[in-house]
């Protein structure tokens, strides 16, 4: 899969990317840098404490490994409107922007993420073609990054 083909690719090249798929159990975190690596890659999770321990550890990710941008993955309902997870994941990319002003910050419609990550768990060898909860949210993660990246403005 290349992703060099959407408008987004270039505008992002060569910039270090942090996606974050927020839940108040598990964040999932991805990463990628268009045009040094072939695609984004799930980076691990946070365990929900509560937000400003998760925008804390989101922080240190972001100096660790010098990230330019992070996309925040917004739940939105399938009609476009706004949840009540909606609300609560805007309040936390508040307190991120508050807490690392010098990221630059991106939402994108995390709509079925979370199946697409299951579907490509259970059809691939690296997860042993099953779903693992382990990692489901860091995949979920990659795959808001890819949807960013795809999205034509």
């Amino acid at each position: 899969m290349s992703f060099e083909e959407f408008p987004r690719f270039e505008q992002f090249r060569g910039k270090s990317i942090l996606a974050v798929d927020y839940g108040t159990k598990v964040t999932g975190l991805a990463s990628w840098c268009p045009g040094r690596e072939p695609f984004p890659q799930p980076y691990g999770k946070i365990i929900y404490k509560d937000d400003q321990q998760v925008c804390g550890e989101v922080k240190q990710v972001f100096d660790d490994e010098a990230i330019d941008v992070i996309i925040v993955g917004l739940p939105l309902h399938a009609d476009g409107k706004d949840s009540e997870m909606t609300k609560r994941v805007r309040s936390f990319a508040a307190l991120l922007t508050a807490t690392i002003p010098d990221a630059e910050l991106h939402f994108q419609d995390e709509t079925l993420t979370s199946y697409e990550a299951k579907e490509r768990m259970k059809n691939s060898p690296r997860y042993g073609f099953k779903v693992d909860p382990k990692q489901l949210d860091a995949l979920s993660a990659a795959i808001i990054l890819e949807d960013f990246i795809r999205k034509r403005d």
